[in-house]
């Protein structure tokens, strides 16, 4: 049977002790502060997570489309080399076609061999036409790719803002610095911009 752990940071017990310490005023009156704060923390840590979730999901699907840009690009190098092969081969057809217009009563051989050369003219053409799809679907899967990576970035971007913003407010909690939660509050913010332009893009 497992039993869960529960993981603190080092801004959870600071929190924890700034809300003990300042607990009330002595007068009976308890101190909004530290709970004003601590709401902003889980409002904090509630962003960043998704932004978080978002930033894993688009790194994932990035990793998808390149592979699948791999996969297609391998296709469409077999299909060109089959190309290439049906090429060589009408290639020697009208080789021997034109050896065979040489040699005295070989019409029979000269007709069969103009024909597979003209076999392995029109059997390269669809080879073709397919390996220049698989061409395009790799590159629309790279550019779907970059797309996603750069989306991953405005995501660890907005990310890592928000943690930023959250270790600011265990600061505030603990120093009761006005200017340090407005700074809290700006990166934060930042974050948050930063996390709906990726959403947006």
């Amino acid at each position: 049977m497992s039993e869960d752990y529960e993981v603190h940071g080092p801004h959870d017990h600071a929190v924890e002790h700034a809300a003990a310490a300042h607990g009330g005023h002595g007068d009976g009156e308890r101190d909004p502060f530290p709970g004003r704060m601590a709401v902003m923390t889980a409002i904090l840590a509630s962003i960043g997570a998704i932004l978080a979730y978002q930033s894993g999901n688009s790194e994932n699907l990035a990793l998808y489309y390149k592979n699948e840009a791999a996969i297609r690009k391998t296709e469409a190098a077999n299909q060109w080399a089959w190309y290439q092969a049906k090429g060589e081969k009408q290639h020697l057809a009208e080789l021997g076609a034109g050896l065979a217009a040489l040699t005295p009563n070989s019409a029979a051989a000269q007709r069969r061999f103009a024909a597979d050369a003209d076999r392995y003219s029109k059997e390269k053409e669809p080879i073709r036409a397919q390996a220049e799809l698989l061409e395009k679907q790799v590159a629309q899967n790279d550019a779907h790719a970059e797309e996603l990576l750069h989306g991953h970035h405005r995501w660890a971007q907005a990310t890592t803002l928000i943690q930023i913003s959250i270790a600011l407010t265990a600061i505030t909690l603990l120093t009761r610095r006005k200017w340090l939660m407005w700074a809290s509050l700006g990166v934060g913010a930042a974050g948050v911009v930063l996390g709906a332009l990726a959403f947006f893009a």
